[in-house]
């Protein structure tokens, strides 16, 4: 009589209480070849935050002082925390464009193809670390034939995208019919598309399905996640402005990646590259702090925390200018290479006091403001000297 209950104690410690299993991709490898940096995605690796390049580039703008800016910023990037950089490419001259522009830099590059199987081949010229097409709008299987043999002669992984809102047009038919649910009719074209793949023995791949419903790209990548060894790329496609978009990206993400899934991302919105970058970290950190599985593939900078900034929001009993401060430091504070925790407080109350962990802080204190370091002050200055004494301060870090 006792054999039922022991069996039901073994299955609820070894089933319901033992941690669920991290998964395990396979690693892909991109870049790593002539200048180019190279980037490990999947396995036991750091989850790697991407960015996307927003506006269309020419020729001209690779040339002199604009030349010299872009490389800047794609510099400042990658100090910020982006390991590869995404480029849209919707015409040859913007694969002959992206094609210069890798030649000029280290960071891996990637081109994203819709529609024209022919752009892609023309990246595969090029020291483009890697392409990402869509298998719902890149034509014919011997188009994607074609792609695959060049990518894997020249050793150039390539992404499989998937967007809910292009999807092969039989799997539409059949989600629009209510056959599918949208979670099911992404991962059926991700699944086409790698089985395509496996034939021509092409496992440099990654995979993405993404959605501007969290709960749909939640359930696809799940459900993926359980049938293939692809690393996945985590995202919310067209997740709205920076408020509305870092809410929507971090319940879809912070939930993936809490549970093993996910190997590199990007954060979508309709603000900058910069944004992008510090709400992926900043998701990425948290994950670590609340997950056993995030915690062990390590922080959003290869096993760097980086720069935390704490800010309070700000109420009447403000003297400082907080929103102003923080908009003009938080660019280059996130661009540091240092695990510190940076506090920017508006009052006494929110100051030394709740912010002493603090490796630097500022606070306005009537008319006057504070530097402090972990709860004790060591300057007090007008707020016209602010900016010039928290220079002085943080290069002493």
């Amino acid at each position: 009589m006792y054999l039922p209950a022991l069996l039901w104690l073994i299955f609820f410690v070894v089933v319901i209480q033992s941690p669920v299993q991290a998964r395990i991709s396979n690693v892909v490898r991109i870049g790593g070849f002539d200048h180019v940096e190279a980037v490990n995605i999947g396995g036991d690796f750091p989850v790697v935050i991407q960015t996307m390049w927003k506006d269309p580039l020419s020729f001209s703008d690779l040339e002199g002082s604009a030349g010299e800016q872009v490389i800047e910023r794609i510099g400042q990037l990658k100090q910020m925390g982006c390991g590869l950089l995404r480029f849209a490419v919707p015409d040859i001259e913007a694969a002959e464009v992206l094609g210069r522009l890798a030649s000029m830099v280290s960071m891996p590059l990637a081109a994203d193809i819709h529609f024209d199987y022919k752009i892609a081949l023309r990246c595969l010229d090029f020291p483009i670390a890697k392409v990402r097409i869509n298998p719902g709008n890149i034509g014919s299987r011997d188009r994607v034939e074609r792609v695959l043999t060049k990518a894997a002669a020249g050793g150039i992984p390539i992404r499989i995208g998937v967007n809910a809102g292009s999807l092969p047009r039989d799997l539409a038919a059949r989600a629009d019919a209510g056959e599918l649910n949208p979670a099911e009719a992404l991962v059926a074209a991700a699944e086409r598309e790698l089985a395509i793949f496996r034939e021509f023995d092409f496992s440099a791949c990654l995979v993405s399905m993404k959605a501007s419903s969290v709960a749909d790209t939640l359930s696809a990548n799940k459900l993926l996640a359980e049938r293939t060894d692809a690393p996945l790329h985590i995202g919310v496609t067209e997740a709205g402005p920076l408020i509305a978009g870092v809410v929507r990206n971090t319940a879809a993400l912070h939930t993936l990646l809490g549970e093993g899934i996910g190997d590199t991302l990007r954060v979508s919105l309709s603000d900058t590259m910069e944004n992008e970058i510090i709400a992926g970290r900043e998701i990425l950190n948290t994950a670590v702090e609340t997950s056993e599985h995030a915690r062990k593939r390590s922080s959003a900078m290869a096993g760097k925390k980086g720069v935390t900034i704490v800010s309070c929001p700000r109420c009447g009993r403000n003297s400082f200018d907080t929103h102003g401060f923080t908009r003009r430091w938080q660019d280059t504070l996130y661009v540091l290479d240092k695990d510190l925790t940076i506090a920017i407080m508006g009052c006494a109350v929110n100051g030394p006091g709740e912010a002493r962990h603090a490796d630097l802080g500022i606070s306005g204190a009537g008319n006057k403001v504070l530097l402090f370091r972990h709860g004790k002050v060591i300057r007090t200055l007008d707020a016209a000297d602010a900016d010039t004494a928290f220079r002085e301060e943080l290069d002493r870090l």
